[in-house]
């Protein structure tokens, strides 16, 4: 099973109310494709828990994880779709209900009769609860890079029946994110960066998956200099955000904590910021800035944007 970072509490929090919000992106189409040949099936899909056979094409899906629910959409497996956990918000038809993916219980799960129920997450011994019922369970975990992401979404393409459709969304999100890239000028490169996930400076350093993304731009991350960078995932200080003087700032808690690129540089010596100073402070929609799926590709066209100016 994929390692996975141990969060702390408020930052864990932090992200789960991320989750719940926001309507950004384009990505997302509830309509499906036609249903492949019979004899694309049966598949055998590997997961984070192992491999899953699928003997028929799945009709009643339940996704656990917000994020494969948005892979699912934007490939066309939403009309495949029957239910979504409580922070699957997007797209706006998808099927959400008062699942919790936070404390699963594999009988309301199970109640959708679902031939397939994808996770990113097996708490509560959910994985094996479900395993018990004879449900067939696919576990994908948080993606720690932009290929992990891709990876997922191929695997879900397979065990659906929309590989096509899933290659050509992975290519889409690589073609948007490369065009985002090469649009900034080159003395961007090396701009130094803060991701703020709350008020209290939990942020996130290159070694996770939205690190990756400023990666890409060339930009240096002011949260990987931490002292403990905690599984990639450090709370920073005030004085160290001030001190380390980013050119530019994301914020992540917009919709969890209503900041804003007014909010922030109303903080004590925060209008001396760089970011600040030249107006280059992104406002983030939390969901899409917190999940691995296809609206990445949104992500980092707003961050190429104010780079650009």
């Amino acid at each position: 099973m994929r390692r996975r970072s141990l969060l702390t509490a408020p930052l864990a929090l932090v992200l789960a109310l991320s989750a719940c919000g926001g309507d950004g992106g384009s990505t997302g189409d509830g309509g499906g494709s036609a249903a492949p040949a019979a004899a694309d099936f049966p598949v055998t899909v590997t997961g984070d828990a192992g491999d899953v056979t699928l003997e028929a094409r799945p009709e009643t899906i339940v996704s656990m994880s917000a994020s494969a629910t948005e892979m699912l959409f934007a490939m066309g497996a939403g009309d495949q779709v029957e239910a979504v956990d409580s922070t699957s918000d997007f797209p706006a038809e998808a099927p959400t209900t008062d699942l919790s993916s936070f404390t699963p219980n594999a009988e309301a799960i199970a109640g959708y009769s679902p031939d397939l129920v994808v996770l990113s997450d097996d708490l509560n011994g959910i994985v094996d609860a479900l395993d018990a019922l004879a449900v067939p369970t696919l576990l994908l975990g948080a993606a720690d890079t932009l290929e992990d992401s891709y990876a997922q979404m191929e695997t879900l393409g397979e065990a659906t029946g929309h590989a096509e459709e899933a290659a050509d969304v992975v290519a889409e999100v690589q073609d948007r994110i490369d065009a985002a890239v090469e649009s900034v000028p080159a003395e961007a490169r090396g701009l130094r960066v803060y991701h703020e996930l709350d008020p209290s400076f939990y942020s996130a350093t290159s070694d996770t998956f939205i690190g990756g993304v400023y990666t890409l731009f060339g930009l240096e991350n002011i949260a990987d200099g931490a002292a403990d960078t905690a599984g990639g995932y450090p709370q920073l200080s005030a004085e160290y955000v001030v001190g380390q003087a980013p050119d530019l700032v994301v914020l992540a808690d917009t919709l969890c904590c209503g900041e804003s690129a007014a909010t922030f540089a109303q903080r004590p010596a925060f209008d001396t910021v760089p970011a600040v100073r030249e107006g280059r402070v992104v406002e983030a929609d939390d969901s899409v800035a917190s999940r691995w799926g296809p609206r990445v590709a949104d992500f980092a066209e707003s961050v190429a944007a104010t780079l650009r100016g």
